[in-house]
């Protein structure tokens, strides 16, 4: 019983990394020659060698990918463009906003993942494979860069319309 939670678990996560990885493959996308677009790559980067370092786990402990997890981690990213698109037409400030939010969020998830493995690794010797402090404090570098453009994002995002041409 749990190896089925543990499969469940670790196959939840790794659909989380493939929203994850779509939605900032969109990003740049959307803002090609912009700084956001270096940031999203580079976040992308970031999180492919997360999900590697996931996939290795698995695959060490025969936890098969769920393909309808995959799928589903697909519909759910273009549920979330969806989504955005709906929230904000331009394509502007609030949209790119929504987006941070979700990774950041994301990325917290990720970072209970490894603490949650780190903390089951005390009884569970096969899951003694990974570095899960130094991949929760990268998850939490991550976190903090994601969190540092999301608030300057928020500072155009979220002001009224009254407030921005006080401002101007």
């Amino acid at each position: 019983m749990a190896e089925d939670h543990l499969a469940i678990y670790l196959n939840d996560h790794l659909a989380g990394a493939v929203v994850a990885v779509e939605l900032l493959q969109h990003l740049e996308r959307m803002y090609a020659g912009q700084a956001v677009q270096r940031f999203a790559a580079d976040l992308r980067a970031d999180i492919e060698v997360d999900r590697r370092e996931l996939q290795k786990l698995m695959a060490s402990l025969d936890v098969a990918e769920s393909r309808a997890r995959q799928a589903t981690a697909w519909l759910v990213e273009k549920m979330t463009m969806m989504k955005l698109r709906l929230d904000d037409w331009a394509g502007g400030d609030f949209r790119l906003f929504e987006a941070l939010e979700a990774l950041s969020l994301g990325i917290e998830g990720k970072r209970a993942l490894w603490l949650a493995l780190q903390d089951a690794s005390a009884s569970a010797p096969s899951l003694r494979q990974l570095d899960y402090t130094g991949l929760a404090e990268r998850a939490a570098h991550q976190r903090s860069r994601v969190e540092a453009f999301r608030l300057e994002t928020a500072r155009t995002a979220l002001v009224p319309a009254a407030d921005a041409t006080q401002l101007a």
